[in-house]
């Protein structure tokens, strides 16, 4: 067990789960409804319509960050290196952001036009789930990690139902926070702007640039 870590190194990446969940339960006690937060508001959430039938892929995000992470964990070590940098820098801004500006929003509905299942469902989630600690969205953020993530993997380079499938479900995992009324656009903008940063750092221009210099400094026959 440990000659199978030290030579994949990249699962200890793994361990932040130990900072963020205790961090992310103290931030739900401390700003909840009843306590004092800034409201996340824009005009055009008020244009957005609740459809609960969303609750399907807002729910279905948990099982997609789990396959996401772990296939990439086992099947490609520096691009988990990468990933694991993704997910923990935009999940510490949040955590950050939360803990030194309370936020939340009041979007959710008192009532709702239709009683199904979805419904229920949805009530379930609003009792569990408390409307504070929004933004940047991590549900939207870390939803475009793992298809970038995905969508870099070399297992996946034939494979592109696979990478389609991965962003028919980030893009109707990205539209159930604001059709359930979980999150403001604010929130939804805020995460692709740093999503859009991250990528420049641990895929685009800024990686490029970085592994340009890393290989310059390494001597000629060691590449």
């Amino acid at each position: 067990m440990f000659e199978y870590l030290r030579h994949n190194t990249h699962l200890f990446l793994l361990l932040y789960a130990l900072i963020y969940i205790p961090w992310f339960c103290w931030l739900e006690e401390k700003v909840n409804i009843n306590s004092n937060f800034h409201v996340i508001h824009m005009a055009l959430d008020d244009y957005i319509p609740f459809c609960e039938f969303f609750v399907i892929p807002y729910y279905l995000w948990f099982i997609y960050m789990a396959a996401g992470i772990i296939f990439i964990a086992f099947t490609d070590g520096k691009l988990c290196w990468r990933l694991g940098i993704f997910l923990i820098t935009g999940m510490t801004v949040f955590l950050f952001i939360s803990t030194v500006y309370p936020n939340g929003q009041l979007l959710r509905p008192d009532t709702f036009a239709r009683d199904n299942i979805f419904v229920h469902i949805v009530q379930r989630l609003y009792a569990s789930d408390t409307p504070t600690n929004l933004f940047p969205s991590i549900h939207v953020y870390n939803s475009l990690a793992i298809y970038f993530g995905l969508a870099h993997s070399q297992k996946l380079q034939n494979k592109k139902w696979i990478k389609n499938a991965a962003l028919v479900l980030t893009v109707c995992i990205i539209l159930s926070t604001m059709f359930l009324k979980q999150h403001s656009v604010f929130d939804v903008l805020t995460a692709f702007a740093l999503a859009a940063f991250m990528y420049s750092v641990c895929y685009g221009s800024i990686a490029v640039a970085f592994e340009r210099r890393r290989q310059k400094r390494i001597p000629a026959g060691q590449i």
